[in-house]
């Protein structure tokens, strides 16, 4: 049972990373991360395409082996939350505009904070 939660989780991770990469808030490689967590509990196979991956394995390598984001990473990861925070500043009415800057307050601080890889 706990292997079927898994891989049905690893496929909605892998989805979310999907979305994420036409969306400017939601990003990518952490949810391939979390999809290669959850494969490595369900699939072995799919695991190893993701760690494979010549796009998003060294994304994982590196996170697996020091916590690490690269520097592009984190560049990408801040000019979306900067676009974000634009979108929300010209559409979004007050207080719901000020989300994209807390989370981006939040979760920006964090990955600045990771070591690079």
């Amino acid at each position: 049972m706990k292997r079927h939660f898994y891989f049905v989780a690893g496929w909605l991770s892998l989805a979310l990373g999907a979305i994420g990469a036409v969306l400017p808030l939601l990003p990518t490689v952490p949810f391939v991360i979390l999809a290669a967590f959850c494969f490595a509990r369900s699939s072995p196979r799919l695991e190893a395409w993701l760690v494979n991956h010549p796009t998003f394995g060294p994304h994982i390598v590196a996170w697996r082996e020091k916590g690490a984001i690269s520097r592009k990473g984190k560049i990408a990861a801040t000019l979306a939350f900067a676009f974000s925070i634009v979108l929300a500043v010209i559409f979004a009415p007050w207080p719901w505009m000020m989300a994209p800057v807390v989370a981006a307050a939040v979760t920006g601080s964090w990955i600045w904070t990771r070591p690079e890889g």
